[in-house]
Parts: C-alpha cells; sequence; structure tokens
C-alpha cells in the first residue's frame, strides 16, 4: 500500500494526486493507494480519500504503508522516517499558491542530501522516484531535536 499524506496546510495540493492518477493510469503504480488529503479536495476512483486522519489512524496507516509520498511538512516526514519507511517528498510550490513561500523545498533538499528519503524539487520526477524506492535503503533517521531547531532558526532568520 502506499500512503500519500498531503498534511494539514489550508492550500491545495491538486499537482501531485494529479501525478499520482497519472501514474495509476499508466500502471506504474499497481499498489493500493490511500490519501491523507487535508484540505486538497480531489475526486479519483483510483484512490481512497481521506480529508483529515486522526492522528492515531494515521500512524496506522504510516505503519501499514510499503512506500510514504508526502508533502514536505517536516511534520510529515518525520512521522513516517520513525516508522522506518520509504518515503518521497515533494515540496509544496508559492507559484502554485500551494503555500505561503518555498520554505519546504529546502527542508526536501535538507533530507535528500542526508539520505533519509528521496527528495524531487520537480513532480514530473516522481516516477523516477517511484522506481529509485524500489531498491533505496534509508539512512536510519536518528531524531536531534537540537539540532533541527538551529536548522529552522536559520532558515528564519535567512528570511528576514
Amino acid at each position: 500500500m502506499i500512503l500519500i499524506m498531503l498534511g494539514t496546510q489550508n492550500n491545495s495540493f491538486h499537482r501531485l494526486l494529479e501525478e499520482i492518477d497519472k501514474l495509476i493510469k499508466k500502471e506504474i503504480i499497481t499498489d493500493e493507494v490511500i490519501v491523507q488529503a487535508g484540505y486538497t479536495k480531489y475526486e479519483s476512483k483510483n484512490m481512497k480519500i481521506f480529508s483529515l486522519v486522526p492522528l492515531e489512524e494515521l500512524e496506522k496507516l504510516v505503519q501499514k504503508a510499503d512506500l510514504v509520498i508526502t508533502h514536505g511538512g517536516v511534520g510529515s516526514i518525520i512521522l513516517a522516517l520513525k516508522k522506518g519507511k520509504k518515503v518521497i517528498a515533494v515540496p509544496r510550490l508559492h507559484e502554485y499558491q500551494e503555500h505561503v513561500n518555498d520554505h519546504q523545498k529546502e527542508i526536501v533538499e535538507t533530507f535528500d542530501e542526508k539520505g533519509y528519503i528521496i527528495g524531487i524539487q520537480k513532480i514530473e520526477n516522481l516516477e523516477k522516484a517511484i522506481e529509485k524506492s524500489k531498491k533505496f535503503v534509508p539512512e536510519k533517521y536518528q531524531s536531534n531535536n537540537k539540532k533541527m531547531l538551529n536548522i529552522i532558526e536559520n532558515f528564519i532568520d535567512n528570511l528576514k
């Protein structure tokens, strides 16, 4: 099963679900797909879509998933990594009104560089990322709250 997590951001992330639908139709994705869509309103006969899922239920879905595809939110990425899952992360982008800025690009890039996830910056690379995930062995994630806070603080300082 593939779990798609779009977080709780109140902007739509149709781009990702449209690409998932396309890859299902091309039979690149043949697994069951479950979506935690948040505020993204999207209909598809190819996926089971839920808006908001209680955390306990979401954790169970993550545990059952063979692959997690998520937006670039730190909470979603870390939830999947703590469960030892393979993660593909796609940042929400300001240019598509998916977020207020492009901070998710840096989040995805940082986790990708450390080998924790497969991070992609362009939605067109999702097919290659799914193929790569079949052999991908992620680095074991170890929570380092102090280091993460420093990264976030530095990022915020650079926005000023």
